[in-house]
């Protein structure tokens, strides 16, 4: 039977929630089940074991030795984040959608979960739906055409599945990002291995380029760029050279392009773990949702699919003006960030009193400006913790009527979800990117007396395994 660290062939016959493909192998005591993540029913694939269980594994993907039947071969590039991409979207979204149904019905114990759907929101657009991409530079390079690794190399591109050390060089578009952008990578690649400074090596923490960010507004049609280097060699990187490069590729899409000198080994690429500078253009670009303007730095939180985005909050809107918010009654944006909710929920219905709440003062300071840029008025944003916001603010004791929550991808703590429960609201309108957790929060709310209405998948990312829902919940009241 199998070991850890064993290299194994696997035929996937099923798919599971997350994106995580299973294989069923026949033993001498009856049928092992093999956990492979990102791949889909039909491929036969190289795996390695990483987990072994009595009744099952987990093993992280290798690579593709047979495709399934229903793959449909694209003029894209395959990249570790988009392992779908000649799966007919179709097809994707329904074993998304019933993987999801299976495991939120499983964890929150209800069982009448398809009686409650609502519906499954497809993505406007299945291609070139991101607005930000990263790409990482490595001198070991995994070579797609003989499958070698090749270390001295010039590689830029992404990280190869299952490593954190070698890099696929991108050579055409991956048909997530940007086209024109991905198109002209390559040549991007030409000329930094022309300046003679060598590309970052993960093994040994040294080298030059380390990464490439690159934020896309659709509103605009431009692009921000941001060269992430070390200092070693800097003194012979001429930055404007390359400046000068950009603007004859890129012309006027190029919104702007800052260089950041990081020399701290983590293999990261934010602003904060160095210093930057703008060497041409603006430090931001302006994205539209809803009708509203954002201004997005490359820093900024913004959502990845505007587009998609644009659904996701419509339905939950719809969700939240379901119910009559009665007169002297507030909604609250719990986890608001940046309060796009907030505004556009504002923009839907003038007249309801918003509150925005986040204990990140930033994200506060960046949702007031956000209100200033927009002309809107009638939302107040407080940087505060859940537990503690009525006992600062008993002026809005008893008057919340619906809750909107969104997130972050680890989900609500248990003990802050207790305190969301505390503030009393009659209705809460969960946004969540990672329905299994949402799935256990459904069954602490049931238990506080709030009842599942209504549950809608949104497909935000095309082409993966992830998927977000919006649940509704009333609270059960002794008439009702």
């Amino acid at each position: 039977m199998f070991q850890r660290g064993d290299t194994v062939e696997l035929e996937i016959s099923d798919y599971a929630f997350g994106g995580r493909g299973i294989a069923k192998v026949e033993t001498e005591n009856g049928q092992y089940v093999v956990f492979v993540d990102n791949t889909f029913p039909g491929q036969l694939v190289r795996a390695k074991i990483e987990k072994k269980r009595k009744r099952h594994a987990e093993a992280k993907f290798q690579d593709i030795i047979r495709r399934s039947n229903e793959e449909v071969i694209l003029p894209f590039q395959e990249i570790s984040g988009g392992p779908y991409i000649f799966v007919p979207i179709e097809l994707q979204e329904e074993y998304k959608k019933n993987s999801t149904l299976e495991v939120f019905s499983r964890i929150s114990n209800i069982r009448d979960l398809n009686e409650r759907f609502d519906e499954f929101i497809s993505s406007p657009n299945h291609y070139y739906y991101r607005n930000k991409m990263e790409y990482s530079f490595s001198t070991i390079e995994h070579d797609l055409e003989t499958g070698e690794e090749k270390d001295g190399a010039f590689a830029l591109g992404f990280k190869r599945r299952g490593t954190w050390w070698k890099v696929e060089s991108l050579n055409k578009p991956s048909g997530l990002f940007d086209e024109q952008w991905e198109t002209i990578l390559k040549d991007v690649r030409v000329f930094l291995q022309n300046t003679g400074l060598p590309a970052w090596h993960p093994p040994k923490k040294e080298g030059f380029f380390r990464h490439i960010v690159v934020r896309k507004s659709f509103e605009q049609d431009q692009l921000l760029l941001n060269l992430v280097t070390s200092s070693d060699g800097i003194e012979t990187f001429d930055v404007e050279a390359f400046a000068t490069f950009l603007k004859e590729k890129l012309g006027k899409r190029l919104a702007g392009f800052q260089h950041t000198v990081n020399d701290n080994v983590a293999d990261r690429s934010k602003i904060e773990n160095g210093q930057w500078k703008l060497v041409c253009g603006e430090a931001v670009v302006v994205e539209k949702l809803l009708g509203l303007n954002f201004e997005i730095s490359m820093e900024s939180f913004f959502q990845t699919n505007p587009k998609s985005a644009e659904k996701l909050y419509t339905k939950a809107l719809d969700y939240v003006f379901e119910e009559e918010i009665p007169e002297g009654k507030v909604v609250m944006d719990l986890f608001c960030g940046t309060g796009t909710i907030g505004q556009i929920l504002s923009t839907r219905k003038s007249n309801v009193e918003i509150v925005g709440v986040d204990i990140v003062a930033e994200a506060i300071e960046d949702a007031k400006r956000n209100c200033k840029r927009n002309n809107i008025h009638g939302i107040n944003f407080y940087a505060a913790d859940v537990g503690k916001f009525l006992k600062e603010h008993p002026e809005y004791i008893g008057t919340i009527s619906t809750i909107i929550l969104d997130p972050p991808r680890a989900g609500i703590a248990p003990k802050t979800l207790l305190k969301t429960i505390d503030l009393g609201a009659e209705n809460i309108v969960y946004i969540s990117c990672n329905p299994s957790t949402q799935a256990r929060d459904a069954e602490t709310l049931a238990k506080a007396g709030y009842v599942l209405e209504k549950i809608s998948f949104v497909d935000q990312f095309p082409h993966t395994g992830h998927i977000e829902s919006i649940a509704k919940f009333k609270l059960r009241t002794h008439e009702s």
